[in-house]
C-alpha cells in the first residue's frame, strides 16, 4: 500500500515515510468534532467492502444494490474525540465517451454536505479510473472555491494479474487533484484501508481546528433516525446468509 501526502505528491518519485497511525478506540462519549465524509466512484469498484472494512475489520464480497446508507462511528483522533460520519453512495458513470459524468441528486447533496472526498477505483478497471477526473471537475462546480481534502483510492490491489491502472497513473492523478493516494485490498489489506481513512480523516480534523469558530460548509442532511450501524450489521448479515445459501446448493 502507498500513501504519499499532498505536500509531495509533486515529487512522488522521491522515497516517502508515513508513521504508522495508531488505531483509535471507540467512544461513548459525546464528539466534540463532527468529521463528514462521502465515498464515490464507479460501479463494482469495492466502495461499500472499503467502508465496511474499515469500520468492521470484516470483508464482505457480495453486497445487495447500494443505496447511499450513511454510518457513523466515534473515534479519538490527536486525543480529541469525533465523531466520524461516511456517506456511501449509489455508482457515478461517464456519459457515452465523453467525460461528462452522470450521477444522481443524492449524489450531489453528499457532496455539498462532505468536509472531505474519498474517490475510489479498481486498478482492474481503466474506465473507473478514468471517472475520477470529470468526477473532481464536478466537486469543483459545487465548491468551486474550498479546499477540497480528499483520498484517491486504487482498490483490489490483490488482482494485479488484472491490472488495467498502473500505480504510477494513480500517482499521477492524485498530484493532478491534490490529493493523497493509496492503493490498497479491501479483501486482504485491512491495516492498509484503516490507515488510508485515519490518515484523511486527521487531515479533516486539523483542518476543522484551524477554521476557529468560522462557518463550516456543506448542507445539514437529516441524519437517519435509527444507528447507520444498525443498517451495516443488517447489511453484513443479509450478505453473510446468501452466501450460506449459495454454498448449500453447490
Amino acid at each position: 500500500m502507498r500513501l504519499i501526502s499532498q505536500n509531495t505528491m509533486s515529487q512522488y518519485s522521491a522515497n516517502f515515510i508515513l508513521l504508522p497511525i495508531p488505531e483509535y478506540p471507540v467512544l461513548d462519549c459525546v464528539p466534540n468534532k463532527i468529521i463528514k465524509l462521502v465515498v464515490l466512484g464507479g460501479s463494482n469498484v469495492g466502495k461499500t467492502a472499503l467502508v465496511v472494512r474499515f469500520l468492521t475489520k470484516r470483508f464482505i464480497g457480495d453486497y445487495e444494490p447500494n443505496t447511499g446508507a450513511l454510518y457513523s462511528r466515534k473515534f479519538t483522533i490527536d486525543g480529541e474525540q469525533i465523531s466520524l460520519q461516511v456517506q456511501d453512495t449509489p455508482f457515478v458513470s461517464l456519459e457515452d465517451d465523453n467525460d461528462n459524468i452522470c450521477c444522481q441528486e443524492q449524489i450531489n447533496r453528499s457532496i455539498y454536505w462532505a468536509d472531505g472526498f474519498v474517490f475510489v477505483y479498481s486498478i482492474t478497471d481503466y474506465n473507473s479510473y478514468r471517472l475520477i477526473r470529470p468526477l473532481y471537475q464536478h466537486i469543483r462546480k459545487i465548491h468551486p472555491n474550498a479546499n477540497i481534502p480528499l483520498l484517491l483510492m486504487a482498490n483490489k490491489g490483490d488482482l494485479l494479474r488484472a491490472r488495467q491502472v498502473s500505480s504510477k497513473e494513480g500517482l499521477q492523478m492524485a498530484s493532478e487533484l491534490g490529493g493523497t493516494y493509496s492503493e490498497v485490498s479491501a479483501r486482504e489489506n485491512y491495516e492498509g484501508v484503516q490507515e488510508a481513512f485515519q490518515h484523511l480523516c486527521q487531515e479533516l480534523s486539523r483542518m476543522i481546528g484551524s477554521c476557529n469558530g468560522e462557518k463550516r460548509r456543506g448542507l445539514h442532511l437529516i441524519r437517519p433516525k435509527s444507528p447507520n450501524m444498525q443498517d451495516l450489521k443488517r447489511r453484513l448479515k443479509q450478505a453473510l446468509t446468501s452466501k450460506g445459501k449459495s454454498a448449500t446448493t453447490l
